[in-house]
């Protein structure tokens, strides 16, 4: 995507806003790692050449190159989905102590519905434990204006401030105004050291400085021109944040609303003059009680919503059960099952461990998708990294016929760490790191063992065999996982051996490496319907209504994993068949 010249208006997703926002406000510094719905943030700012921005190895590493950039003197930003909070939050703790030096928003993607994360975790309820003051926009353009007003806010009140996002705000596309970028000058850093270095003591005035800039935040938000008042209908009206602002207009234009677009910390005054005008005051918000709770701390009368609405995302069909005081209604879902692509890689390592009977623990990543039946080889998956420490866990508790699988992005993102952890422990069993050379799930961006950076330049690559010897593991094995034979006896072998190993199933991920090799041949004739090349689960190929098979060359990519596990030698490579 090119920047169109200032003035112009372009159609942008509200992550794509936000960092526009961000860069007309001078920003210089931002740091992520992927994490739908947040990833297109870094990607929007990585086409800047006046923007320094990075994939980090992880979140915490992440957060600390923007904060310390931010402490340095430069405008910085940290983006990640909520989960991708959690793996800064030490982090961000302390950095609500220590202030900032020049801006620095942390922006927070959230995914009510669950859409592409593992939980649906409300991070408005971590601003308010980290006592950061939040932001929060309903739309792409107000992503983009509030990313200036939240570098103010930062630097007028020393502080780190969350922009809080959720999945609808962050790919809505709307027409947004592009401005000049701001030309700001870098902040010279001044050492200071009960300010900076966080002993006890000087965390303790720190804290201290912390709740009288809060007191201060507060009267703040009071008058902030983010909190507006919309009065029409006096007898119906509506405290709410975020998109659910958006949904609940649509269905109750006529309503009175008092939209928070910083709601933390709580303008009690504003929300008190609100009260008064209106005679029955609901609250609409996705997932937690966050602006209920603040209400009932200050004893005002409103209409709760039903517990059930703690859980899922909120639609504008479903804001009149809200006001109903009924339950959640919920609907049939209509997306499509998930699938690993034509050619995965990661089908073939599946179909061994499959075979052999082996409790997997699983990871975050597309190979995920190997949990799903009829693959149906993936069976623990708890957050980034934990293959590898469940795998000691699973050992130690006497379960010797497991595997951990991790992807070669994530390995780097903490995977890491628990292979050192084992190694030191002399715990053994085998780790296997799918490497399709990217952080597919995503979007395919890369990361250290791919070589290059989040602008596309070269560098240094990181070597996986490497970092897993130096890391502690005796066996180090690379593999291509298509060698179904020589990579099952491989499994095999490692399995069984008191040691603690490493097979790298390295293949690129078909979106990245676009080659095609030739359909397998279908002989219908030779075909048992034993349905076994239906088990890999590969979207190309497709039963017939009669119990056989036909094969979508459209979208085949002659992988020919299919012609490996056919007993009956129906699917025959194309050279075969050639050569016959």
């Amino acid at each position: 995507m090119k920047h169109t010249v200032s003035g112009n208006e372009v159609l942008l997703s509200g992550d794509e806003a936000l960092a526009q926002g961000a860069y007309e406000a001078g920003l210089k510094v931002a740091a992520s790692y992927p994490g739908t719905p947040a990833t297109e943030i870094l990607e929007y700012l990585a086409m800047l050449s006046d923007v320094d921005c990075q994939w980090s190895v992880n979140e915490k590493i992440a957060f600390e190159v923007a904060l310390g950039a931010s402490v340095a003197g430069a405008r910085s930003l940290f983006s990640a989905k909520h989960v991708g909070l959690n793996v800064a939050m030490d982090s961000l703790m302390t950095s609500s102590y220590t202030g900032v030096g020049a801006g620095f928003i942390v922006v927070s993607a959230d995914d009510p519905g669950i859409h592409s994360s593992q939980n649906e975790q409300d991070n408005r309820l971590l601003a308010r434990m980290a006592q950061v003051p939040l932001l929060e926009p309903a739309s792409p353009r107000e992503a983009k204006e509030f990313a200036r007003v939240a570098f103010s806010i930062s630097e007028q009140f020393d502080t780190p401030v969350m922009l809080r996002l959720t999945t609808r705000v962050s790919h809505t596309k709307e027409n947004v105004r592009v401005g000049p970028r701001k030309k700001f000058p870098a902040k010279e850093f001044k050492v200071n050291v009960e300010k900076y270095v966080m002993v006890p003591r000087n965390a303790y005035k720190r804290h201290i400085e912390q709740m009288g800039r809060m007191e201060r935040l507060r009267k703040y938000s009071e008058k902030s021109p983010l909190n507006t008042i919309e009065l029409k209908n006096k007898k119906l009206g509506f405290i709410t944040s975020s998109v659910a602002y958006l949904y609940t207009k649509e269905m109750y234009p006529d309503a009175s609303f008092l939209k928070l677009g910083m709601s933390y910390p709580f303008p009690e005054k504003l929300i008190r003059q609100f009260c008064r005008q209106v005679k029955e005051v609901h609250v609409v918000e996705e997932l937690e009680p966050f602006l209920e709770d603040e209400l009932l701390r200050l004893g005002i009368k409103f209409k709760a919503k039903h517990p059930s609405f703690r859980i899922g995302e909120l639609r504008p069909e479903l804001i009149p059960q809200i006001v109903k005081k009924k339950s959640k209604e919920e609907l049939p879902p209509t997306t499509r099952k998930p699938v690993l692509c034509p050619g995965c890689p990661h089908r073939a390592s599946f179909m061994t461990l499959k075979k052999l009977k082996t409790v997997v623990l699983g990871d975050i990543g597309c190979y995920t998708l190997g949990a799903l039946q009829p693959l149906g080889a993936l069976h623990t998956c708890l957050c980034m990294g934990s293959s590898v420490t469940f795998l000691e866990g699973f050992r130690r508790a006497g379960v010797n016929n497991s595997a951990a699988v991790i992807g070669d992005s994530t390995f780097v993102h903490s995977g890491i760490p628990g292979l050192i952890n084992a190694a030191y422990n002399k715990s053994k069993g085998l780790i296997i790191i799918v490497d399709n050379a990217t952080t597919a799930m995503t979007g395919n961006q890369p990361h250290p063992a791919t070589g290059f950076t989040a602008k596309g330049e070269p560098t240094k690559r990181l070597s996986l065999e490497d970092i897993c010897k130096v890391s502690g593991a005796d066996n180090v094995d690379v593999v291509n996982p298509y060698q179904l034979k020589e990579f099952e006896e491989l499994v095999k072998k490692r399995i069984k051996e008191e040691a603690l190993s490493v097979i790298i199933s390295r293949f690129p991920c078909r979106l990245i490496e676009r080659k095609r090799d030739a359909s397998a041949i279908y002989n219908r004739e030779l075909c048992t319907r034993c349905g076994l090349c239906l088990t890999i689960n590969c979207p190309a190929i497709e039963k017939t209504e009669d119990g056989y098979i036909a094969i979508n060359k459209i979208i085949c990519t002659g992988c020919n994993l299919c012609t490996q596990v056919c007993p009956c030698g129906a699917l025959k490579k194309n050279s075969e068949v050639g050569n016959a």
